[in-house]
């Protein structure tokens, strides 16, 4: 087996010779090594020829990052010459030419250069130069991070910055992550860090910045090291203001109740920290602080009622509002509120509309028959406000001597004439008859709504 691993090594490097092209006789398995400060690390070499074949002459030197070159370790296959500065900081192992660095240090880092002169025995004259560099970094493992903020307290949105430090006491090269709720943050319009990434800005910080913070700190030779967790309290609202109730019927921002019914109210909004809370109602062109707190109660008896109102969410921190209005109306829901309530999709938006405009002309039909009574039409189709009446005296027509009663339908009314009031003397006359009075006060007492279609003219002399 040794002679035709040694027949083929000839013929592989006779054909190599003859083409020009050198062969593999040396193998490096990694050409980068992360090393530790104080661990070792060996350079290892892996020789592809059987030492036994050739004669070697080599040298590792070393380059540090300042560009200085030192030859640590001479060798040929029977003596090994090392400097004598690194005598016990280095162990070359033979026969692979590997090279084991002890301990190692900061002055350790920098490049390795493997210089090997090969010569077979069976090529006299013949030398191959193989040639290797390996790059060595040291580091020192980092320790768990510590996090600082600026300032200490709690800050206002929009307001105020924030500036996070996170500082390790060992470690070089060190990366630094920032994590909010556990999830990783990168640069944005407000989020702005260092060229290292120990330092995170927010400026300005906004609601969205609250949270837990951690800084995750690590190198090539240590994972990731978690710093203790740390809060950042922003005060922000009120947002998302909403009026809310479990009772009665919503459509819109109108509640409907049953005449009689307790209904609660609650008033919530997004906020920091919680809001204070006014109820205000704003029926009859007027508004009237009626509550504080984030829960209102309400009763109404009379139906077809409408009041409108309003909730203020107030942060005193922020120094911000805001409003949600309402309408509460008074209407006969039936039986089957609860099952509306519960389910609002039982209610389509047909009915809906339709039941908003049977509320609508209830209260229309309440405030007509309020303004249109009979009475106050008659009188100003006459002219005659009630304020210019007089009713000094109440006194009576009798009409009596009439055979036929349907000449006595009509409109009468009482005739006082001044002057003689103190003897009494009055006269019933017909509205037909009126016309021709001009200087007496009169007032209309009866209407007879019945005309016969033959009406008298004279029904008292």
């Amino acid at each position: 087996m040794e002679a035709r691993g040694r027949t083929a090594l000839s013929v592989c490097s006779v054909l190599f010779f003859l083409t020009d092209v050198s062969p593999e006789l040396i193998h490096v398995p990694s050409l980068l090594h992360h090393g530790i400060e104080g661990k070792s690390v060996l350079l290892s070499v892996e020789t592809l020829f059987p030492l036994e074949d050739v004669e070697i002459q080599g040298t590792w030197s070393h380059t540090r990052a300042s560009g200085i070159r030192t030859t640590l370790v001479t060798f040929t296959k029977e003596t090994t010459i090392t400097d004598m500065m690194y005598r016990n900081h280095l162990l070359f192992k033979e026969p692979n030419v590997s090279l084991l660095i002890r301990k190692l240090n900061l002055d350790d880092e920098g490049d390795y250069h493997l210089n090997l002169n090969i010569a077979f025995h069976n090529k006299t004259g013949q030398v191959i130069k193989e040639e290797r560099t390996v790059h060595v970094t040291v580091d020192v493992p980092v320790s768990t991070p510590v996090i600082e903020k600026t300032p200490s307290y709690a800050v206002v949105e929009d307001k105020e910055n924030v500036t996070w430090t996170c500082s390790v006491e060992r470690g070089t090269r060190v990366a630094f992550q920032w994590l909010r709720d556990n999830g990783a943050l990168g640069p944005s319009d407000g989020h702005h860090f260092s060229h290292d990434n120990s330092t995170l800005f927010l400026s300005p910080v906004r609601k969205e910045d609250k949270g837990t913070y951690h800084c995750v700190a690590s190198n090539v030779v240590s994972q990731g090291r978690y710093s203790k967790a740390m809060e950042l309290n922003v005060y922000y609202g009120p947002y998302n203001l909403e009026v809310n109730s479990g009772q009665g019927l919503r459509t819109g921002e109108v509640f409907t109740i049953n005449p009689g019914e307790l209904v609660f109210f609650e008033c919530q909004a997004d906020s920091n920290p919680p809001n204070s809370y006014v109820w205000i109602s704003k029926s009859r062109n007027a508004t009237q602080v009626i509550s504080e707190g984030p829960r209102l109660q309400v009763r109404f008896y009379r139906l077809a009622q409408a009041e409108e109102y309003l909730c203020r969410a107030f942060n005193n921190v922020t120094q911000k509002q805001n409003e949600a209005q309402f309408t509460l109306v008074v209407a006969s829901l039936g039986t089957g509120k609860e099952k509306h309530t519960q389910d609002g999709s039982s209610i389509s938006p047909l009915a809906a509309i339709i039941w908003s405009l049977f509320v609508i002309g209830c209260i229309l039909l309440f405030f007509l028959t309020r303004n249109c009574h009979p009475k106050r039409v008659l009188m100003r189709i006459y002219n005659r406000p009630l304020s210019e009446q007089k009713r000094p005296h109440r006194s009576a027509c009798v009409l009596t001597g009439h055979e036929d009663a349907t000449e006595d339908f009509g409109i009468y009314e009482f005739v006082s004439i001044p002057g003689k009031m103190e003897s009494a003397q009055a006269s019933c006359r017909s509205l037909a008859r009126l016309e021709s009075v001009q200087d007496i006060h009169t007032t209309i007492y009866d209407v007879i709504r019945h005309v016969p279609e033959t009406p008298s003219h004279t029904l008292l002399n």
